[in-house]
């Protein structure tokens, strides 16, 4: 009888990594596994491969553990940079994409882009974003940048 190979078909091994990753839980049991396993003599540079870490990384695990016990191998939140627009304000900012057009807030233009984006939130806000941060926070909102074909209707007298 021949064996079967195991496959994963519904997931890609990256995905699977950032769902584990994603677990408070589980990134402290394997942490607490680790220092388990120094507990019984393996070297931090054993483990390396099999952790996918650092040997500092698992060191560090092996002091939090001494120090702090076993609470401590969970990861402290981390604190970010505060976002400069609310929730409320990217939701009124989305509705005003989806719903008014440019000429509304006084603009020369029948399509929003990222400058008139930029200065409809400098405007209304006073907020300052660059232009590439505008796409992310289009992004953020589940819009997408559309770029327009320019129509120019002189061309038809050429012909």
């Amino acid at each position: 009888m021949s064996r079967v190979t195991l496959k994963i078909e519904n997931y890609t091994s990256e995905e699977l990594r950032s769902l584990l990753r994603k677990d408070e839980k589980y990134q402290q049991a394997i942490r607490l596994y680790a220092c388990y396993q120094v507990s019984l003599g393996k070297l931090p540079q054993e483990l390396e491969a099999v952790y996918e870490t650092s040997f500092k990384s698992i060191c560090n695990w092996v002091h939090r553990l001494n120090n702090g016990g076993v609470e401590a191998l969970v990861d402290k939140p981390r604190p970010g940079r505060n976002k400069r627009l609310t929730e409320d304000e990217l939701q009124s900012i989305k509705a005003i994409l989806l719903n008014k057009q440019p000429e509304d807030y006084g603009f020369n233009s029948a399509t929003w882009t990222g400058p008139l984006l930029i200065e409809l939130i400098r405007n209304s806000y006073h907020v300052e974003y660059k232009k590439a941060q505008i796409y992310n926070i289009l992004k953020k909102l589940g819009l997408t940048f559309q770029k327009g074909k320019g129509i120019y209707p002189e061309s038809g007298d050429r012909e």
